[in-house]
């Protein structure tokens, strides 16, 4: 099922008209000027960080969207970055971790609003398992220092089947479609 997006823009970005048109789902048109401006696809990373008894980090988001829901550590990929680049710069701001050794997982897509915008998304996921350092996940916690601004809480939760999944309140479906393939190649 295709769905059908189309946020509103009432002035043209380059000069300002109002006749600015929505087209072939996927981008507007400026009939006064001709610029075309395309609704494309952002890529955002996430990250499955778990221990050896398949306990998985999440955060509890501190804004919307989806603000008090489980999320992976993850975000928007920056510009001229690497995926891979961004899941450990997203770590590393929101964990105040350093992780590495990280596998990819899969894709997934997703939607993302934000301040009345509806944002399409290509969301990567990798996993990284904790070092020998740590015992589990709760110790890895311990060390860890949230970025306020994006992340409430810490949440620990064990997903070793799909029934454990439903347990847990994600903040957005293409996280739990990914554990849902991660847990079938563990």
């Amino acid at each position: 099922m295709t769905e059908i997006l189309k946020n509103d823009f009432n002035l043209c970005p380059m000069c300002g008209s109002k006749k600015i048109a929505w087209k072939d789902n996927k981008k507007w048109i400026c009939s006064d000027c001709g610029f075309d401006l395309y609704c494309n696809v952002a890529a955002a990373v996430g990250v499955v960080i778990y221990d050896r008894q398949d306990n998985v980090l999440f955060e509890v988001r501190a804004k919307e969207p989806r603000k008090g829901f489980a999320a992976l550590p993850g975000g928007f990929v920056d510009l001229n970055e690497r995926a891979e680049d961004a899941a450990v710069r997203e770590c590393r701001e929101e964990l105040g971790a350093k992780i590495s050794g990280i596998k990819f997982i899969c894709t997934f897509p997703n939607t993302y609003e934000y301040k009345n915008i509806t944002y399409k998304t290509c969301d990567m996921f990798f996993s990284a398992e904790l070092g020998e350092q740590y015992d589990s996940i709760a110790d890895f916690v311990k060390q860890l220092k949230k970025q306020e601004t994006e992340v409430q809480d810490f949440a620990i939760y064990k997903v070793s089947s799909e029934a454990d999944l439903e347990k847990i309140p994600f903040a957005f479906e293409s996280a739990k479609k990914t554990l849902l393939e991660w847990i079938k190649i563990r």
